[in-house]
């Protein structure tokens, strides 16, 4: 089991989430992961989304919703320990994160080149 585990700047685990935990002797970590973690990490998920893709309409809330939880039931069902699935987790949110913070500065603006009366 990978017990190198650090949280991503500014993350802690979820409470009910003990990433240092070995797994469950002869089980599967999954075993050990309470559903409440899961919702939580969830919930921070869309959080995430939310921030970065704000909705103005209930559908768009419940799509945000939706792919909160495909994105962690595919992590959580792809990660091979708990600091596994939750290092994916971290990572995956704080890309969203510096993706977002580097748009507008390597926004490109490309000036138009063809010019009324030009040819």
């Amino acid at each position: 089991m990978d017990t190198n585990w650090q949280p991503v700047q500014g993350s802690n685990p979820p409470d009910g989430v003990d990433p240092s935990a070995p797994a469950p002797a002869g089980g599967d970590w999954r075993a050990q992961l309470q559903p409440e973690a899961r919702s939580r990490i969830v919930n921070r998920i869309l959080e995430t989304l939310r921030k970065h893709l704000p909705v103005s309409v209930p559908e768009g809330l419940n799509e945000l919703q939706r792919i909160a939880v495909r994105f962690e039931e595919k992590i959580y069902t792809a990660a091979t320990s708990q600091s596994d699935y939750l290092r994916k987790v971290s990572l995956k949110m704080l890309s969203m994160e510096t993706r977002t913070q580097q748009a507008p500065g390597n926004a490109q603006v490309i000036p138009n080149q063809n010019y009324p009366g030009q040819g």
